[in-house]
């Protein structure tokens, strides 16, 4: 665990770091869970672990009201659908490719979606989430419903033309929007200072007049903090750009060893470690001790436990539900 302190200096209610500890907890339980059954053969296809960038999803996300605002990612969406309320056996269950899941089996770990958390993806192209979470917030503007959407995309996607083209339009109709780069850096296997002529993305917002933040990605209070003040100015018709700046532990798949970085640097990130910094603030603040954290982890760990069992007993797809949920019929609720 880690043992830098976090860089937040304003005072939140004593349920919010609760709620915060608790959240990256369960997804780093449930992400360590989906390695192993990865390991085991029980999930397929492609599985990108959030492990190590818990605060980001965690604090955006506490930011934020989902009864009116809308989250978007890519393919690295676990701890986003977690961090907005989704079902742990939904999702165990969608890796497993498995029925009950929330895509039907269908998916798989770069798909999770669920319409009444207004979680929209899990998406698994590179930087195409940004201009459809663009368009949602045009919706959102266009039908003053208040609301702000948040979408998330990493270093690698930065430099696509569809985040520049996104940024253009959201500028020109004063959309209500944030873009948060997890700036995880490493782009694959590729770190991000070699192809990138800006090293602070958040600088990037400039070239079309939208104001750029960056937050420690690894402190769950800075990002919050910053996430909420982002969501103010978008939702007064300005979008926002904001470079959350974090460290992924696991390679950036499954199949990848990861032998681009040396133990060296990972190490260090790990004794930044988002869970351990606000653990020990809550420990000075004698919000928690090691016997509750203790019971938390078990209580969460039972969570997955139940959900990893859920997902073993349920049905695959059926053979004739391969032409299903492909169209979008007229009794679609995702309609904003």
């Amino acid at each position: 665990m880690g043992v830098k302190k976090t860089n937040s200096a304003k005072v939140l209610n004593d349920s919010l770091y609760m709620s915060l500890l608790e959240k990256m907890l369960l997804i780093r339980i449930f992400e360590e869970r989906a390695a192993q059954m990865y390991g085991l053969r029980k999930i397929g296809g492609f599985c990108h672990l959030y492990i190590g960038e818990e605060a980001v999803a965690t604090g955006s996300i506490a930011a934020i009201d989902l009864k009116k605002d809308y989250v978007v990612t890519a393919y690295r969406d676990h701890g986003h659908a977690l961090a907005c309320g989704m079902d742990p056996k939904v999702l165990m269950a969608e890796l497993f490719g498995k029925i009950t899941g929330c895509s039907h089996g269908k998916g798989g770990s770069m798909h999770f979606f669920d319409t009444e958390k207004h979680f929209l993806g899990g998406n698994g192209i590179v930087g195409a989430q940004i201009p459809v979470a663009t368009g949602v917030a045009f919706s959102q503007h266009y039908k003053e419903t208040g609301g702000v959407t948040l979408v998330y995309f990493g270093d690698g996607a930065i430099h696509q033309g569809a985040f520049h083209e996104s940024l253009n339009m959201a500028k020109i109709w004063n959309l209500p929007i944030v873009y948060i780069c997890e700036n995880n850096q490493w782009g694959m296997g590729t770190f991000w200072k070699k192809v990138s002529a800006v090293e602070d993305f958040y600088k990037m917002g400039a070239a079309y007049d939208i104001p750029g933040m960056q937050a420690d990605g690894m402190d769950v209070l800075d990002v919050y903090e910053k996430t909420a003040k982002a969501v103010d100015i978008a939702k007064n018709g300005q979008p926002v750009l904001l470079e959350a700046r974090t460290y992924r532990y696991k390679g950036h798949s499954m199949s990848d060893p990861a032998k681009y970085r040396t133990r060296e640097e990972l190490e260090a990130y790990k004794k930044q470690d988002p869970i351990g910094r606000l653990k020990t603030l809550m420990e000075e603040k004698n919000l928690i001790d090691d016997k509750a954290f203790d019971a938390l982890h078990k209580k969460l760990k039972k969570i997955v436990d139940a959900a990893v069992e859920f997902a073993e007993k349920s049905e695959e797809p059926a053979i004739h539900t391969i032409y299903e949920d492909i169209y979008a019929d007229k009794e679609a609720i995702w309609q904003l």
